[in-house]
Order: C-alpha cells, then sequence, then structure tokens
C-alpha cells in the first residue's frame, strides 16, 4: 500500500508513526484509516519492536473524521462499516483497536486538536502524554452521532459511566488539563513527543516478554472476573519462568549491569 497519511520510522527498537495531513489538522479519510491499519500489522510481525509513540504532523493530533472526504465515497463508507468476522472490528473500529493489539507499549503524543476519531485514536493506545492546552473532545454529538471507533469500550475503562456519557452525550470541549484531571490523559508535558519517547526508552529497559505479557494480561482480563484473571496470570507468568529474556532480567539485576535482551519471544 502506498501511505499518503501515515508514516513511520524505527530506531532503536522504538517506532515513531505520524499522521501526515496537517493542512486538514490530520483528520481521518477512509484511506487514513486503511493504512493506520496496515501499519499496526506491519508493526505487529516486528519482534525487535519494543515501543510505539503516535503523533500528529504540525499543530494538531488528529480533528476527527473528515465527513467531505469519506462522504464522496458512499460504497467506501459501506466497505469500512462491514466488520471482518476474524477480527470482530470493521475499518473505522480497527484503525483504533489494532493499536490495542500490538504486544508492545502504544503511547499517544497529543498537541492541538484531539477531537471525535482522534480522541478514539489517542484513547486506544496504553499512555496519552498531552499538552495542557491541547483540546479534547468527544465530538460525535455535534454531528448527531456517537463514538464508534471503540471509544465507548475505551471511555469505560478510563472514567465513570456518569462521566462517559456527559461526555459522549455534550461533546464538551476539555483542554488537555482537564482531560488529565478526569482520566483520559496519562501525563502533560510542554512536548508530548520527546516525553513520549523517554517513557518508551524507560520501558525499552525491561523484558520485551515481560511488557508484552503485561500489556496481554490487562488488556485481557480488565473487565474479566477475578477467577479469570487469576488463571491468566498464572498462564503468561509460566511462559515467562522459561523465557531466555527473564533470564537475561534476572542476570543483569544480579550483577547490574544493563540487561541484553533477544527478539521478543511471542508475536
Amino acid at each position: 500500500m502506498t501511505r499518503r497519511y501515515v508514516s513511520h520510522t524505527i530506531a532503536d527498537g522504538i517506532a515513531q508513526v505520524r499522521l501526515t495531513r496537517p493542512d486538514k489538522l490530520n483528520a481521518l479519510t477512509l484511506q487514513t484509516l486503511d493504512e493506520l491499519i496496515a501499519t499496526a500489522a506491519e508493526l505487529r510481525k516486528d519482534r525487535t519492536l519494543r515501543a510505539v509513540v503516535i503523533s500528529g504532523e504540525g499543530d494538531s493530533f488528529c480533528a476527527g473524521l473528515d465527513f467531505a472526504s469519506a462522504m464522496s465515497s458512499p460504497a467506501g463508507i459501506v466497505k469500512a462499516f462491514v466488520p471482518l468476522p476474524w477480527r470482530g472490528t470493521n475499518a473505522f473500529q480497527e484503525a483504533c483497536w489494532a493499536w490495542r493489539r500490538l504486544p508492545v507499549p502504544v503511547i499517544a503524543a497529543v498537541d492541538g486538536h484531539c477531537y471525535g476519531g482522534g480522541l478514539q485514536l489517542a484513547l486506544a493506545a496504553d499512555f496519552r502524554i498531552a499538552t495542557p492546552d491541547s483540546e479534547w473532545s468527544v465530538l460525535e454529538a455535534r454531528w448527531g452521532l456517537i463514538p464508534d471507533m471503540t471509544g465507548i469500550r475505551s471511555l469505560a475503562e478510563l472514567v465513570g459511566i456518569d462521566t462517559a456519557k456527559r461526555l459522549t452525550m455534550t461533546a464538551q470541549l476539555l483542554s488537555g488539563k482537564e482531560a488529565a484531571d478526569l482520566g483520559l490523559v496519562t501525563e502533560l508535558a510542554a512536548d508530548p513527543v520527546v516525553a513520549a519517547l523517554d517513557l518508551a526508552r524507560e520501558i525499552a529497559q525491561r523484558s520485551p516478554d515481560s511488557v508484552a505479557a503485561a500489556k496481554r494480561l490487562f488488556n485481557r482480563t480488565w473487565t474479566s472476573s477475578p477467577r479469570a484473571t487469576f488463571a491468566r496470570e498464572r498462564l503468561e507468568q509460566l511462559v515467562l519462568l522459561t523465557a531466555a529474556n527473564t533470564k537475561a532480567a534476572r542476570t543483569a539485576a544480579f550483577q547490574k549491569v544493563v540487561p541484553q535482551f533477544s527478539r521478543r519471544l511471542l508475536p
């Protein structure tokens, strides 16, 4: 796929993914959705990858769906709306949920606008670092719609149901500071990309297998019963106990040296 609106580079195991439509505030087109999905799928295959940082070029993270562009292709809308049965998501949803499927931490670095589909993309990341004056809104209510790019599930994990309903029903505009106070933003920073890369490097000092296991464990059991969670804990730990990267971490800790990890055990 020739990618016009999403680019990525990898250095030292950390991928920087960028929305590259700054003249349109990085608003999402149908092609952007496909490029996000394809990029996530490509990165998922890289077992040397340690973390991903997603940001937007220019003055915005993402201003949401570009309705004029999307509605110019009714057939494309229909195609994008149909879910694929083996993954349970359509293209709108997978453009966000694909980042949940990555076995590495994903960090959204947010400046400027973070509206609608852009907010849902940010919420699909494991961490969100934003400027205090960035602008956040579940904007769909302004257009008589609801969040349908996995945002409902993400909101449910981060805020109470009353707050989630209020944000969804009102399209209230929040500053980055207000979003952080509500729990939508993990950390505030003057330069979110720099702060996101710092966090990515910090996590990259740990075993890629334990980091991947932690992400799987939280994502797959967050709404599970204690019994199901305990069973998943045992399964993940059993694999880690025999992993080469676990031995490398343990040896480095005892010797007080920097661990040297091999590629991630599981894809």
